[in-house]
């Protein structure tokens, strides 16, 4: 048994394992290979230090238990991903006592896999585990029963099943079969939440390694970006670097150009590019887990007035925002430095939501903080030192012919903050120029 799985949670101590960031050194971004003459990402030490903050956000709630079947969060409690597929199954599941380590329900032989390759679990908290792949099975079939009585049985063993049971998402006959064995279930969400929001550095430098990545798509989409070419293909050419590179999901990418620009589908076509369209693009994928949301807008060889003077605007809109990012500052005083959604053409800050928004990233796309017009004027939300997030913001062109759409992901730093996406930004980026 591996010295992590050994370890009582008591005994796991967050500031050894994360230690004070040395915000003068530059952010690593390294290789993909385990060498021997540099220290990297060292994934025993990100193992203990997210499952230490799962057991101290745990202590400090009112739940006895964290019952996770959300795939981010039972990464961060586990270190075990069995691929993308299992994303919308809700068929896996993670029990966290804070008396013991984690037990780790997977897909069929996945469990005796982990028992085989992942040692910081251990072997009898590796079991397999089967409900109802979202109704496909009914719950006559009695799985979701049988998982309830095996989840009261170790709650009893660890001592907590008199007190309430946080669950994060959940089928409601996996729901009914928890409270009809008499479980207090409750939202555990905003618990795992509290625990992912500060990152520690080995996930900073996963998360600065995902960014580096889409730097190199965008040089290939700036080579490829020219009359002909489509939608579709561009995208298409993206994956491939991605995945070439080591990512282990790409999620989504927006692709979106011409008159598709205003308003903003959130998708791509198989629309042909044409001389002096904007273009702008959305990759969200990852590394490890660790997300990236990174927007970027680039006209095919030449732009208008219009076009250059959005682009001027958003860029305006985002530089305001991240001049003000520092540890203390509250989320509201971001969202003000944003246009009214009226502004920008648009009815309401609910049809709006998205355009001028910043979202926290690790291993899920929107973590803390939420921080828009629509939410964070009345419910603001104090940024703290170590918390990473993207900013993003959008300018319709005011002749309708295209729309401007920046994002810069940045870690918020003892004293500001560090941006981690670096394909240029600063000025409206001319692919291929006539």
């Amino acid at each position: 048994m591996s010295q992590v799985s050994q370890l009582e949670p008591s005994q796991i101590n967050l500031e050894d394992i994360n230690p004070n960031w040395e915000w003068n050194r530059p952010i690593s971004a390294p290789g993909r290979m385990a060498v021997d003459f540099e220290e990297r990402v060292d994934f025993r030490r990100l193992h203990k230090y997210r499952l230490g903050r799962a057991q101290k956000a745990l202590e400090e709630s009112d739940l006895g238990a964290i019952l996770c079947f959300d795939n981010n969060n039972i990464r961060y409690l586990t270190s075990c991903v069995i691929g993308e597929w299992a994303r919308d199954k809700i068929c896996r599941y993670a029990l966290l006592t804070g008396n013991s380590n984690p037990y780790l329900w997977d897909f069929g032989s996945a469990a005796s896999h982990h028992r085989l390759y992942a040692p910081w679990l251990e072997n009898d908290h590796c079991l397999a585990g089967m409900l109802g792949l979202r109704g496909s099975v009914n719950a006559d079939a009695g799985f979701f029963k049988r998982a309830a009585k095996e989840i009261v049985e170790l709650l009893r063993k660890e001592g907590v099943a008199d007190m309430p049971l946080g669950v994060d998402i959940v089928e409601p006959p996996m729901l009914f079969a928890l409270q009809a064995e008499g479980l207090d279930v409750r939202d555990v969400q905003q618990v795992m939440l509290n625990a992912r929001q500060i990152k520690s550095m080995d996930e900073i430098v996963l998360l600065n390694m995902s960014a580096s990545m889409v730097d190199g798509v965008y040089h290939l989409i700036a080579e490829n970006l020219k009359p002909g070419m489509r939608e579709n293909e561009l995208v298409a050419l993206a994956n491939k670097f991605l995945y070439d590179n080591g990512s282990d999901d790409v999620e989504a990418i927006n692709a979106v150009s011409g008159e598709r620009c205003s308003p903003h589908p959130h998708n791509f076509t198989d629309r042909m590019y044409r001389p002096g369209d904007q273009a702008f693009f959305d990759v969200i994928q990852s590394y490890m887990g660790y997300r990236t949301c990174y927007y970027r807008t680039l006209n095919v060889g030449s732009y208008t007035p219009e076009q250059k003077d959005a682009y001027q605007k958003a860029r305006e809109w985002i530089d305001n925002a991240i001049e003000l990012v520092k540890p203390g500052l509250t989320t509201d005083k971001i969202a003000e430095v944003w246009p009214r959604a009226e502004e920008f053409g648009f009815a309401s800050e609910m049809e709006a939501f998205g355009l001028q928004f910043g979202h926290g990233l690790g291993l899920a796309l929107h973590e803390r903080p939420i921080i828009s017009r629509l939410v964070s004027l009345d419910n603001p939300f104090e940024l703290q030192e170590g918390m990473v997030f993207a900013l993003e913001t959008y300018c319709p062109a005011a002749d309708g012919n295209g729309a401007a759409r920046i994002e810069e992901e940045v870690i918020v730093t003892a004293d500001g903050c560090r941006i981690i996406t670096l394909f240029p930004s600063k000025e409206l980026f001319i692919a291929n120029a006539y």
